[in-house]
């Protein structure tokens, strides 16, 4: 991880902050979390918390040469990756997001695609994608509606919280989607 370490003050203070996305034109894959924990809102960088497993899987999915570290995730848009949330403003939780707020950025989120084109829409974390895309039953993997012509792929959150995928089967999950968007 990069120098700087939130104390509990500064963590406090990123509550509702926002921080940019990582995207540009011409993308293979557009990862797309919920939103912003605490910790990210207050580095400026995504997936920032320690333990989060969204940088070591990508990097043993084959996406990056090297584990990146999160202060350098603008190095993403070289390798045709970049980075967005569906909901902008950084929570402790994401459960203490409304279906509202979830929907109303699934819309936002069309509209970036609209705008970047990405070959795909990786969006990590089910429960959120069930609910701002309004389908109930989509299980992790392809699903079968593009958003704006974008294919969309859900893969599991790398929350650490979410202990049942393991680094490996993460890494897996992640490899999928360079096999079919990133390695043609």
């Amino acid at each position: 991880m990069g120098a700087f370490r939130p104390d509990k003050a500064q963590l406090a203070a990123a509550h509702g902050t926002t921080i940019p996305d990582v995207i540009g034109p011409g993308l293979r894959v557009l990862f797309c979390g919920i939103n912003p924990g605490l910790y990210s809102g207050a580095t400026g960088y995504h997936f920032a918390r320690p333990g989060n497993r969204f940088w070591p899987a990508l990097h043993a999915a084959g996406f990056t040469e090297r584990r990146l570290d999160p202060s350098e995730q603008n190095q993403l848009l070289d390798l045709g990756l970049g980075i967005t949330n569906i909901v902008a403003r950084a929570t402790a939780r994401a459960d203490e997001l409304t279906d509202d707020e979830l929907r109303t950025g699934a819309d936002i989120l069309a509209g970036k695609l609209e705008r970047y084109r990405p070959r795909c829409l990786a969006v990590v974390g089910i429960s959120a994608y069930r609910t701002a895309f309004g389908h109930p039953k989509a299980v992790v993997g392809p699903q079968p509606d593009p958003i704006a012509g974008t294919a969309v792929w859900v893969l599991p959150n790398p929350s650490g919280l979410n202990a049942h995928w393991t680094p490996a089967t993460l890494a897996q999950a992640f490899a999928s989607v360079r096999e079919k968007f990133y390695s043609e």
